[in-house]
């Protein structure tokens, strides 16, 4: 079922597509196939003028973060806004919500890794503050495939809608 989205007020928000992220073993698909289908939603974001959030993690009180710590090159573009966090999800001390709302934005397209970790720690801070939620399924994995389908099949349906890549467009008024 295509979900047709107000360009206006929804962002593509993608969570932890770092180099050193993508790279691990996972599943139910590796990063590469997560990063592509992310790549391609951003584009189309992109190309409707709608905002893309990338979110990445440095690790607290450390001088120097591991190799790889840098969102994966060519990913963030111009127009984008990148987040950086402290903590599993992307909203507490970063200024995520003020971003959004400065923007008018109330409906957020989550994508990322891992599944049940960086993208469901943000979206539940996201339904908390009382955003619409909308969770691309093929635009996500996690560390094992149980935890990915518990997070797909039990807990985001709570919280919002999935969808697939190819279901989700956006208005281009």
């Amino acid at each position: 079922m295509t979900h047709t989205l107000d360009r206006a007020g929804t962002a593509l928000v993608l969570v932890d597509l770092m180099e050193r992220i993508v790279a691990l073993p996972l599943e139910p698909r590796p990063g590469a196939e997560v990063l592509a289908t992310a790549e391609g939603l951003a584009e189309s974001f992109r190309s409707a003028d709608a905002l893309v959030v990338l979110i990445r993690v440095e690790r607290p009180k450390i001088a120097v973060q591991p190799p790889g710590s840098g969102l994966v090159p060519e990913l963030l573009r111009d127009g984008d806004v990148e987040i950086v966090k402290g903590t599993i999800g992307g909203f507490q001390g970063t200024g995520l919500d003020e971003e959004l709302r400065s923007r008018g934005i109330d409906t957020l397209v989550f994508g990322g890794i891992a599944t049940n970790l960086g993208v469901e720690s943000t979206a539940r801070a996201a339904g908390d503050l009382g955003y619409e939620l909308i969770f691309v399924e093929d635009a996500m994995t996690a560390l094992t495939g149980a935890e990915h389908e518990a997070a797909i099949g039990l807990d985001f349906p709570r919280l919002g809608t999935v969808v697939r890549a190819a279901d989700v467009k956006l208005s281009q008024i």
